[in-house]
């Protein structure tokens, strides 16, 4: 008999459901309620004593209310004798922050951790950081997954005529080469000056793009200012195509506006997060069965790393 629950957060329950049908199991039940001013109350409806506890939740917009929400859960199972309790996070909210970058400012990602540890978390399983060194703040075992289990098989179903793998910035580089390298792929990339959050200007292509077939990669998607503009900038110097596969779906502020723009032809995401409204250039891919197989490894101790072949 298997002794470990799944547990969904109010974040993206849809997500949660798809996990545990893969997995043939049902959602433990766990009452999330609010108080009148707002204060997050859970209640647990059975039993968990020595149980492996995995608890869904992304901590997508509202961050700070799916934050907190996720943090009070792990502490109810922490006082309900759970045996293990795994944090299940597709989307690793505060993650931009991962370092100084500018004097007197906060590095989240790590604030988030800590917080995280502090409230009882034993694991911590999670796809496309924003930055892979997060792994490092942590001092409990980290699993990331990977994006590019989800958009290699897709990119390949395209048969595109002249693909080209394009990083977006000069950060994105080493997952974007790792793409290319998996496809057998060229790559370019775009060197953009960021003056402020959520505002960039695209300056010059690293590469030549005249009659490609450009697919960008990320690990998210927030305004779709750095994407729709870097894909302008393709079709000015010549790209029959420009496809961008990012793993989250933040899209908030103008993005859907801009997804309107002719120069990005596709959009590609998964759902670690809840999409807020259909659009034609959107395709949503599922992430639920990469983290589902990752659970079930987890929990019968096999490797996680041949998933990644």
């Amino acid at each position: 008999m298997d002794r470990y629950e799944l547990v969904s957060g109010t974040a993206n329950p849809e997500f949660a459901k798809k996990v545990a049908s893969y997995l043939g199991k049902e959602l433990a039940e766990v009452q999330v309620s609010r108080f009148s001013d707002g204060e997050i109350n859970v209640n647990i409806a059975k039993s968990v004593r020595g149980d492996d506890i995995f608890i869904i939740q992304p901590t997508c917009s509202p961050a700070n209310d799916n934050l907190m929400e996720l943090l009070i859960i792990v502490d109810a199972f922490k006082r309900s004798s759970a045996g293990t309790i795994n944090a299940v996070i597709p989307y690793f909210g505060y993650a931009r922050q991962d370092r100084k970058a500018a004097p007197r400012v906060p590095i989240t990602a790590k604030l988030v951790a800590d917080m995280l540890e502090t409230a009882g978390v034993d694991r911590v399983i999670t796809i496309d950081l924003h930055a892979a060194q997060i792994q490092g703040f942590f001092s409990i075992p980290v699993d990331h997954l990977l994006g590019s289990m989800l958009f290699i098989d897709y990119i390949k179903a395209k048969n595109l005529k002249n693909p080209i793998i394009a990083s977006p910035d000069i950060g994105g580089v080493a997952r974007a080469r790792s793409y290319a390298e998996k496809l057998g792929l060229d790559l370019v990339i775009v060197d953009k000056k960021r003056e402020k959050a959520n505002q960039c200007e695209v300056m010059n292509i690293i590469g030549e793009v005249d009659g490609k077939d450009v697919i960008m990669l990320d690990d998210m998607v927030d305004t779709a200012g750095t994407l729709v503009k870097a894909a302008e900038i393709l079709k000015q110097r010549g790209a029959t195509s420009v496809m961008a596969c990012c793993t989250h779906g933040v899209l908030s502020g103008a993005a859907y506006e801009r997804l309107n723009s002719d120069a990005l032809d596709e959009l590609v995401i998964s759902d670690t997060i809840p999409l807020k409204q259909q659009h034609p250039k959107i395709t949503v891919l599922t992430a639920s069965v990469i983290m589902a197989e990752t659970i079930k490894r987890i929990y019968s101790n096999e490797s996680i790393n041949s998933m990644f072949n």
